[in-house]
């Protein structure tokens, strides 16, 4: 005999699927290397090595994040074959689209973290 779901588990399953856009989100952009990544890009195009220093990531972490982010649509990469050889990444429109976001969080970052969050 199948038990018809309770009043809660339903809501709890509402809720769930409510909140499945917001995680599928931060799952793609969520990590700290991709977050930098992103952030940095809207300043504009970069060559690898000025992400690196901007970020601090090592090349091995920068290089998967630009890797990752390329195939989820967030950035693109441009070769320049001209000397010297170089290749430069910006933000697609996808990736674009992000800045609204940067900017509210920055701001709820303004209101509700202290002083001592940043600089540490």
């Amino acid at each position: 005999m199948a038990s018809t779901p309770t009043q809660t588990e339903t809501r709890d399953g509402e809720q769930a699927a409510a909140a499945c856009p917001v995680i599928e989100s931060l799952e793609q952009i969520g990590s700290q290397w991709r977050l930098a990544v992103l952030h940095e890009l809207l300043e504009g195009e970069q060559r690898f090595n000025e992400l690196k220093r901007s970020t601090d990531a090592n090349a091995r972490t920068l290089s998967r994040v630009l890797d990752d982010l390329g195939e989820m649509g967030f950035v693109e990469r441009r070769l320049e074959e001209e000397s010297p050889i170089a290749t430069y990444y910006s933000l697609t429109d996808k990736g674009e689209s992000l800045e609204p976001v940067f900017d509210e969080i920055e701001c709820w970052a303004g209101t509700w973290l202290d002083e001592e969050t940043f600089d540490a």
